[in-house]
């Protein structure tokens, strides 16, 4: 089953992000987000900006590491199949079970591409939850907020994880080599800089993580 619709055997689709009203804050932080990318120093693109709502911040990022990721995955959809990659691996000694803790509470084990769909799904759902994710101008976060944001990242890490173990030479021969390091250099800076991922959840790709931060 194709999540995009990227060349792919279906139509199912997934929204792309759930934009800020406008002129909320979260316009704004989005708009800097975007000016300080551009800029090309990610180190820069990840700090809270001066007198802004870390929340508010973290908001804003989630939103658009999900939509990388949905993009990134989408150019894999007709090569990361049930049959190719019947489980979700991270090479040899990583394999990723899947739970929300409502719909499914005991961990199944699922095929890479089931995996993805569950996660864009769960996510999506996340975002769009007004009671986490507050679209309004001064509408105050949940307590557990970062804790719900720490999952998303944890779990968009497996997907980055997948790709390079599993999907690095048909990313090299699409010639999207550059931009997955990019996506997943700006990722790992933003995940570090708010202590977002566990070190050990980082650990199948460990290597590369250590070369970006110590880059």
């Amino acid at each position: 089953m194709s999540l995009f619709g990227l060349g792919s055997r279906n139509q199912k689709t997934f929204r792309p992000k759930k934009n800020s009203p406008s002129g909320s804050r979260g316009a704004q932080l989005k708009q800097h987000l975007d000016v300080t990318l551009g800029s090309g120093n990610l180190r820069e693109a990840v700090r809270l900006p001066t007198g802004e709502d870390p929340n508010e911040w973290l908001a804003v990022n989630t939103v658009d590491f999900y939509n990388q990721v949905n993009i990134l995955y989408g150019t894999l959809t007709e090569f990361c199949t049930p049959f190719k990659c019947p489980t979700m691996s991270a090479g040899p000694k990583y394999e990723y079970r899947w739970a929300d803790g409502v719909k499914i509470k005991k961990p199944i084990e699922v095929s890479a591409p089931k995996y993805v769909e569950y996660l864009m799904e769960w996510t999506e759902a996340q975002l769009d939850d007004e009671a986490i994710f507050p679209q309004r101008i001064g509408a105050p976060f949940e307590p557990h907020f970062k804790d719900v944001v720490r999952t998303i990242f944890k779990k968009l890490f497996r997907v980055y994880a997948h790709i390079y173990l599993s999907h690095f030479q048909k990313i090299v021969s699409l010639n999207e080599e550059a931009h997955l390091n990019t996506c997943f250099k700006h990722f790992v800076l933003f995940s570090n800089e708010f202590g977002l991922i566990e070190k050990e959840e980082l650990a199948p790709l460990g290597d590369l993580v250590d070369s970006i931060l110590g880059a």
